[in-house]
């Protein structure tokens, strides 16, 4: 199974990294109150940012949890393409 690490963006401007091995169907259900308790609580999340597909959900992880430890900045330029 293909995984991904996503990052979605609140109503209130913050961002929320995660996995997923279907990204439009995961932030689907974050907007209907399936997800991440920030999804219900800062209002609909939308994609900004797919990463290239990961071959287990492991390497995924990974990922996300490197993401989650960078600041705003650096998630932007991710999201914009300017870092990797």
């Amino acid at each position: 199974m293909s995984w991904y690490t996503y990052i979605a963006q609140a109503k209130t401007g913050r961002y929320y990294t995660g996995i997923t091995n279907d990204p439009l169907k995961r932030i689907e259900k974050h907007n209907t109150g399936e997800g991440a308790r920030m999804a219900i609580e800062q209002g609909p999340f939308e994609l900004v940012y797919v990463s290239n597909v990961f071959p287990g959900k492991s390497e995924a992880r990974k990922r996300e949890a490197q993401i989650k430890g960078w600041s705003r900045e650096k998630k932007e330029k991710l999201i914009h393409g300017e870092w990797k």
